[in-house]
């Protein structure tokens, strides 16, 4: 058996500890840097400061720290989204807030969404199928939203193929986005939200 997968995969959610998150920051950056079967705990644990034990008290093992980089932004998204969805009514609005939301959150997850993309197939199938149902359950926030905007007639009806397609936009923004640059990450995402507007119906 492999010791370093996560071994139980639909275990439920511990609080992350701020040490965790620095250890999950720093390796993620490591991770994205040199690819995950080239970066040892040794490594990780030298570049965050700990020990062996006391880094393996904080992380589990290798594959429970990748599998928890690649899901905690999407749970972040999840979240940001149902409250979204919860609070706003209006379709233009839900849209502006959503773009706002993945931007903010890509910007400051822009390793791990990197990690994701390149090494989901380093999990096991049970574990890549979770972070898979992660991306579905985010999809669905935003085929809720175009569902309901037409049944108010606030924009024209979106199958998935079409939702798909304009996720593909945000998902895939890490690999060009400069985060230091000199666009801002909420003036992309208005130009983002301006193309979805479009794309729909609405116009900006």
């Amino acid at each position: 058996m492999n010791t370093d997968q996560p071994q139980v995969a639909n275990k439920p959610p511990k609080p992350i500890s701020g040490t965790k998150r620095m250890i999950m920051a720093k390796a993620a950056d490591l991770f994205a840097e040199k690819g995950f079967s080239a970066v040892g705990t040794t490594e990780v644990g030298e570049v965050v400061g700990l020990g062996k034990g006391a880094l393996y008290y904080h992380i589990g093992s290798k594959g429970d720290l990748l599998y928890v980089i690649m899901t905690d932004y999407m749970a972040t998204l999840i979240e940001s989204g149902r409250a979204i969805v919860q609070d706003t009514t209006d379709t233009r609005e839900r849209i502006e807030q959503l773009s706002r939301s993945f931007m903010e959150t890509m910007f400051s997850n822009r390793s791990a969404m990197t990690v994701c993309f390149r090494e989901i197939h380093s999990l096991n199938i049970d574990l890549q199928e979770n972070v898979v149902q992660l991306h579905g359950d985010y999809q669905e926030i935003w085929e809720k939203t175009f569902e309901e905007g037409a049944k108010r007639g606030e924009c024209r009806s979106v199958n998935r193929i079409e939702c798909k397609a304009l996720l593909g936009m945000y998902f895939y923004s890490f690999l060009w986005v400069k985060t230091n640059g000199s666009a801002t990450g909420e003036e992309i995402s208005d130009n983002f939200a301006g193309i979805v507007l479009d794309a729909v119906g609405i116009g900006r």
